[in-house]
């Protein structure tokens, strides 16, 4: 099994950890609604990729309820 001669420091490690971070997704304006979404993904408002309907979205009808 492997062994370590020395001991790293932490200051070794985390020298070589800095790049371990999230980096926040990259959000564009839909060129059909501009709604915000994805790149390389279809547009979940409209269902439009790159000026093209590729899906069918359904239009959302809010109920709204009976005040009796």
């Amino acid at each position: 099994m492997a062994h370590p001669k020395t001991r790293i420091s932490k200051q070794r490690k985390h020298k070589r950890r800095t790049h371990y971070k999230i980096e926040a997704p990259n959000v564009i304006a839909c060129s059909n609604c501009k709604a915000p979404k994805l790149t390389h993904h279809i547009c979940g408002e409209c269902g439009y990729y790159r000026s093209k309907p590729l899906i069918a979205v359904a239009a959302v009808e809010t109920v709204e309820a009976d005040e009796e």
